[in-house]
């Protein structure tokens, strides 16, 4: 499928040692929200924890392969979701398209993020990771630098 994320390996440091105040804000513990379409096309939103990859400009949620969230945007692939996170007065939302993944590499990498951000999450073999290519960026945490949003 065209524009569908694949595996995402990435080598190198971690987000955490990033400078630019974007990447910093994103690369901090910090919970987040994810609004998906439900089939009747209302609105789904729950707490995540998200990670950023600055370079392939794509936000990724772990969860288990159950969930309702994964199992409503393997029914949709392509859907339009967004991501947000708060502290504060200081936002930002990650806006784009969302695909599931259970390939082992992808959801590896996504795991890998995740313990980066967060901790080393439990031990889940249905894991999967969704995948959302970001278009859009709002809120009023910038990046200083190009390149780092789409």
């Amino acid at each position: 499928m065209v524009g569908e994320p694949g595996v995402r390996g990435v080598e190198g440091e971690s987000v955490l040692e990033e400078t630019d105040p974007f990447l910093v804000f994103w690369g901090e513990r910090r919970l987040c929200t994810l609004a998906s379409p439900r089939p009747d096309g209302s609105l789904h939103q729950v707490p995540v924890g998200v990670t950023y990859d600055p370079e392939r400009h794509v936000a990724r949620v772990i969860s288990a392969g159950s969930s309702f969230k994964v199992r409503n945007l393997e029914a949709r692939p392509g859907a339009r979701v967004s991501v947000c996170q708060v502290e504060g007065r200081l936002w930002s939302t990650l806006e784009g398209e969302a695909w599931v993944s259970r390939d082992p590499e992808a959801v590896a990498e996504a795991v890998r993020r995740y313990a980066l951000r967060y901790r080393e999450p439990r031990e889940n073999p249905d894991r999967a990771v969704i995948e959302i290519v970001v278009t859009r960026v709002m809120g009023n945490v910038r990046p200083e630098r190009s390149g780092i949003v789409p």
